[in-house]
């Protein structure tokens, strides 16, 4: 990537988990909304995403929606009043199917291995599980015992991701998470002294004081526990939004230059470790679910990531969580306090979201094709949706400049991404999105 394109392209943009993306969920929709979306469901197959927004510790880096907790009394609290939203969600929609679960946070496992067998053992009865469901669960390899390890297997968790971001000392105490490749290969030996075999390793670039040459060490140190897959995200300092980033300073960052020299490394760096890359930032090795869902075009992105489940709808359970349903998104309230109070009164405890348009599910369609595959055939999406190419093209921005930079090129009705292109796919996909502004806010920068 030239210096040109570099600071052309380096703005804040959307990660695309959704379209419409969650800044533009508004308090329009709520637990009636909710309702009535769960409702039309039927017995669809459906994914169910269940959220633990505790932490033993907080790491400075986290922009996720969770807080250090260690009182029983409030895990306990929490774990009820998800067992009591999934009772609501059963009422509502009795016949649904459950086709995948996964356990994300915050660090799920901090509810402890009773509690979340009480949650997980809930859901069982609550709904039809299929037999051959993905169960994959977030951890903290620093807080992995052999008890919590074997609780997993008795529920029946098949995946789990590994939080590493980096092995670097320096890194590790600037971002508050000091973890050893010792440590965590002593966390994956437990885990499969329980009979757990699927791991992914999530890894970090543009953190504070890391350097090219120490994230190439922590590329060795974690290739060689052998995961199946990684996921390595790109560090989005936002200390307006998470005033733990605050604890960071802005000047140990590495900058954008250095940015796509990381993102660069990491992908030649597992490549030929002979993991494929899937998507924008996620690798698998040939025969791994993910990588077998990207060949076959079968692969889908929601706020999870890249995933290969065969069904577009999510089920969010928890603070904060947010469900992706057929007319819309909706979203918990994020206070881990305020949701156990919506719940224990008998409701759901949605406090936003948005309503799909026409225009929306168009334009949704087409971000989806473009982070999962790189190309989409606008005509014959504009088909599908009754919707006329020409307008469509005119009413896109900046796709002459895409062109022009040589990020994306067009024949007929087939838009596809170069490979120069490629790691700016965000910034592709932002030209479709009506609602992007192109501001300093929310998003993660572009590279």
């Amino acid at each position: 990537m030239d210096a040109r394109v570099i600071e052309a392209y380096d703005k804040p943009v959307p990660r695309y988990t959704s379209y419409p993306t969650a800044a533009q969920f508004g308090p329009s929709v709520g637990p009636a909304d909710h309702a009535a979306w769960l409702a039309d469901l039927g017995g669809r197959a459906t994914a169910f995403y269940l959220h633990v927004p505790f932490c033993r510790q907080l790491c400075f880096y986290c922009a996720c929606s969770t807080t250090a907790m260690n009182r029983p009394e409030t895990l306990e609290g929490y774990a009820r009043a998800m067992m009591g939203e999934l009772e609501h969600v059963a009422r509502i929609a009795p016949n649904m199917m459950v086709g995948s679960i996964q356990w994300g946070g915050g660090t799920p496992s901090q509810l402890g291995p009773e509690r979340l067998m009480k949650v997980g053992r809930r859901l069982a009865t609550l709904f039809d599980v299929r037999a051959d469901r993905e169960m994959s669960m977030e951890l903290d390899p620093r807080f992995c015992d052999q008890a919590l390890a074997d609780a997993m297997a008795v529920l029946g968790v098949t995946r789990v991701s590994l939080g590493v971001q980096d092995f670097d000392l320096a890194v590790q105490q600037a971002i508050n998470r000091l973890q050893s490749p010792e440590l965590t290969a002593e966390a994956i030996a437990r885990l499969r002294q329980a009979g757990l075999r699927h791991f992914n390793i999530d890894l970090v670039y543009g953190l504070p004081h890391q350097t090219l040459e120490t994230l190439s060490r922590t590329l060795d140190e974690a290739i060689a526990l052998a995961p199946d897959r990684f996921a390595v995200f790109g560090y989005a300092h936002v200390p307006w939004m998470k005033p733990r980033q605050a604890v960071i300073d802005a000047a140990t960052l590495p900058g954008a230059a250095e940015r796509a020299a990381m993102a660069d490394l990491v992908e030649a760096r597992l490549v030929a470790a002979g993991y494929l890359k899937v998507g924008l930032d996620h690798y698998a090795r040939p025969g791994d679910a993910l990588a077998r869902a990207a060949a076959q075009h079968r692969l889908r992105r929601n706020f999870q990531g890249y995933v290969a489940d065969e069904w577009p709808w999510v089920v969010g359970i928890g603070a904060s969580a947010i469900s992706c349903l057929p007319l819309g998104y909706t979203q918990n309230v994020a206070e881990a306090a305020s949701y156990r109070t919506a719940i224990d009164e008998g409701g759901l405890a949605t406090a936003r979201g948005i309503a799909w348009s026409a225009v929306d599910r168009l334009r949704g369609d087409i971000i989806s094709e473009l982070m999962c595959h790189f190309e989409v055939d606008l005509a014959q999406v504009c088909d599908r949706h009754g919707a006329p190419l020409p307008a469509l093209l005119s009413e896109v921005s900046g796709l002459a400049s895409l062109i022009d930079d040589g990020l994306v090129s067009i024949d007929g009705g087939q838009l596809t991404i170069t490979a120069q292109g490629r790691p700016l796919v965000r910034s592709v996909c932002a030209a479709f999105d009506r609602h992007y502004t192109g501001g300093e806010g929310r998003h993660a920068r572009a590279i």
